[in-house]
């Protein structure tokens, strides 16, 4: 059976059974409670079970969670920066991680004029090749038997996600593309998905590839997160700074599944404004 990888919150629960999750502001506030309960007295009280937190919406990155990764990104911030050194200085700068758009937000008008250019150029070659990653479809018929709302973030551009809607038969709504501002990590797209579902956001997780994007903006808006880590590159989830350890690691789409299934209330929303 599949274990996903857990807030060290989690581990701390006694038993060895598989714990049941509440939401994530809970979880911390409780984790002194659940230190303190090995006494004799604490462990003779029956226990109630612990309640699920209910899970009402899903929002998804689009590149490298929903897509196959196809664009050489590397390429694009060393075509964008000016060569070998200036990548280098900008990976440097950002801990190993390079926010392009943040990078060229700062510079003059015909500077980026000619940054977007490239990075569209590279977008529109990632296009011709865009595929569907392995697991998303059925993530997604198992979310709309549920009738759980699925909405899309992405910093690609709107042209990329109205072909991934055509190509491949699904819709997120909304799908909101880096035309809208502040585009992530900010939490702004996330909150504004969150107010038009109504829901808040500890109702919804956030899904995605990248723990300074998706996963900061999932824990800024206050969301559940889960990040796709399909190659490992992250490491341990123990090994992650607190500030970007997401709520649960997977390394495939259908893990992402089985987190739902394992961890949340889905039961089904009746009301007449139960999808969007």
């Amino acid at each position: 059976m599949f274990l996903p990888r857990l807030l060290p919150a989690h581990r701390l629960l006694a038993g060895g059974s598989l714990p049941l999750l509440l939401p994530r502001h809970s979880r911390l506030a409780l984790r002194p409670a659940v230190a303190m309960s090995t006494s004799s007295s604490a462990a003779a009280a029956p226990r109630a079970p612990a309640r699920r937190a209910t899970l009402r919406g899903v929002v998804f990155d689009m590149d490298g969670t929903l897509t196959v990764p196809v664009i050489d990104f590397p390429a694009m911030y060393r075509e964008v920066l000016g060569g070998e050194a200036a990548y280098a200085a900008a990976r440097a700068a950002g801990g190993g991680a390079v926010d392009i758009l943040h990078c060229i937000e700062s510079w003059g008008p015909d500077e980026q004029r000619r940054a977007y250019e490239a990075i569209a150029r590279f977008e529109r070659d990632g296009l011709d090749r865009l595929q569907i990653m392995p697991g998303a479809s059925e993530l997604c018929g198992f979310l709309d038997a549920r009738q759980i709302r699925r909405g899309l973030i992405t910093r690609n551009v709107k042209e990329a996600v109205d072909l991934f809607h055509q190509r491949f038969g699904m819709m997120f709504v909304p799908a909101l593309s880096r035309e809208f501002r502040p585009y992530k990590p900010d939490p702004a797209p996330l909150l504004h998905i969150c107010s038009t579902w109504k829901l808040s956001p500890n109702e919804v997780i956030m899904v995605g590839d990248s723990l300074k994007d998706d996963i900061v903006c999932g824990k800024r808006a206050g969301a559940f997160t889960c990040l796709l880590d399909e190659t490992g590159r992250y490491g341990p989830h123990d090994s992650l700074p607190e500030d970007v350890k997401p709520d649960f690691m997977v390394s495939s789409l259908s893990e992402v599944l089985s987190v739902l299934e394992e961890h949340f209330d889905l039961d089904l929303v009746l009301s007449a404004d139960s999808r969007i």
